[in-house]
């Protein structure tokens, strides 16, 4: 396996990631695989804006929205003096 070290990091920053592998019970190490594993391992991103949204809301279990009724479509206007 390979190594990397990280320089100059900021001391809050590092603070906050032993404290957060604190509260998921595994060493900072660890956490810093598993958070460059998360980001690292995330596949391409969607293409549009529909497609990132509904990637977002599916682990969620989706979300059932109620739509409004629709009007009936209003006639197209009609111009004075328009030739056909």
């Amino acid at each position: 396996m390979a190594s990397i070290t990280i320089r100059n990091l900021d001391d809050g920053l590092k603070r906050r990631l032993r404290v957060r592998a604190a509260e998921c019970g595994r060493s900072m190490e660890e956490e810093a695989r598993e958070i460059l594993r998360r980001a690292v391992g995330r596949g391409a991103a969607p293409r549009d804006l529909a497609a990132a949204i509904r990637a977002r809301i599916a682990p969620l279990g989706g979300v059932e929205l109620e739509l409004p009724a629709r009007a009936p479509m209003r006639a197209p206007p009609r111009f004075k003096g328009r030739r056909r």
